[in-house]
């Protein structure tokens, strides 16, 4: 029964690791949605006037999904492997297809967030009434009465409106409602034939085979897991010997010091170093052997210019 639980746990804790962006995304959708319902029912609050309700109602929708793109942008990693890319290389080993496909990648991850909020502020409806109630075209209203215009239309939100034109509010709101909700429905659609032709596109184009893909994810997660245990612990112990060399000694507690007497104090790692295993990596084969990151590729011995002449470079990365 053990040995069942136990095969269980791996299983499902190798799914989650090789979901972690879906899962990742997930849980910023449902942080902007439940952001969202917060802002609604504390913040939201239509001024009822002409020209500020378009200005109050398009900002509510577009400023927040605005910063959230940017906070996406800066929250991806990608984003600082391409400008580290650039300024150390001035993106000269990526191609365009690759800096169009690494754009796109960051892009779309960035805007997870930003069209979460957009939807459920158009499926809601409130921003949009707000916006556009002004602009109704009461000709369409049945029995509407004349003499009232975008300053009266513009109340409708807050139901401060004349007692004669009050009866409408209903049919106002719906019919509003209803192209605020077509829209988001809409943009639903509209993202998910994206990524579905998005996701065509990718396997379509890759050099690699689906199960040498699942395994260049399996081993960058590794890497990436082992690379910062192992900097943690070498910097505890590079940072450990310095203070002792200054203070003559250095406080430790147990842990610490079975850390020290288990891994050799090093000396600090040159830049030059952390600059080759720094920026984008596009899929890389030396003869015939694949290399699944700049670390291996360092390790192999294939630095920026020093790479064989039989080796092979393809526009390949993980997106």
């Amino acid at each position: 029964m053990a040995a069942l639980i136990s095969e269980n746990f791996k299983f499902v804790s190798l799914f989650f690791k090789s979901k972690d962006v879906m899962i990742f995304n997930g849980l910023i959708a449902l942080g902007t949605v439940a952001s969202q319902e917060v802002y609604s029912v504390f913040a939201f609050n239509c001024p009822c006037s002409p020209e500020r309700n378009y200005l109050y109602g398009m900002a509510a929708i577009g400023v927040p999904a605005l910063a959230l793109f940017l906070i996406g942008i800066m929250l991806i990693k990608n984003t600082w492997n391409l400008i580290s890319e650039c300024r150390i290389r001035a993106c000269k080993k990526l191609s365009g297809t690759a800096a169009f496909a690494l754009l796109g990648s960051i892009m779309g991850r960035a805007m997870v967030a930003q069209v979460t909020w957009s939807v459920i502020s158009l499926l809601r409806g409130e921003p949009y009434v707000c916006a556009l109630s002004e602009f109704v075209n009461t000709s369409s209203l049945k029995n509407f009465p004349e003499g009232y215009g975008p300053h009266t239309l513009a109340g409708f939100p807050c139901n401060t409106v004349p007692q004669e034109v009050a009866p409408f509010k209903e049919s106002i709101e719906r019919q509003l409602k209803y192209e605020s909700q077509l829209l988001g429905w809409l943009l639903v659609g509209s993202i998910a034939v994206g990524v579905f032709l998005m996701q065509c596109l990718k396997h379509c184009c890759s050099p690699l085979g689906r199960q040498q893909e699942a395994y260049w994810l399996q081993y960058r997660s590794n890497e990436k897991a082992l690379f910062q245990r192992t900097a943690e612990i070498h910097a505890k112990v590079l940072a450990a010997e310095n203070v002792k060399q200054f203070f003559g000694f250095v406080a430790l507690d147990e842990n610490d010091k079975a850390q020290l007497r288990e891994y050799q104090a090093s000396n600090a790692i040159p830049s030059s170093k952390w600059s080759q295993i720094t920026g984008v990596y596009l899929y890389r084969e030396n003869k015939g052997l694949p290399l699944y990151s700049r670390l291996h590729k360092w390790v192999k011995g294939m630095m920026e210019d020093r790479a064989d002449v039989n080796g092979k470079e393809q526009d390949q990365f993980l997106l």
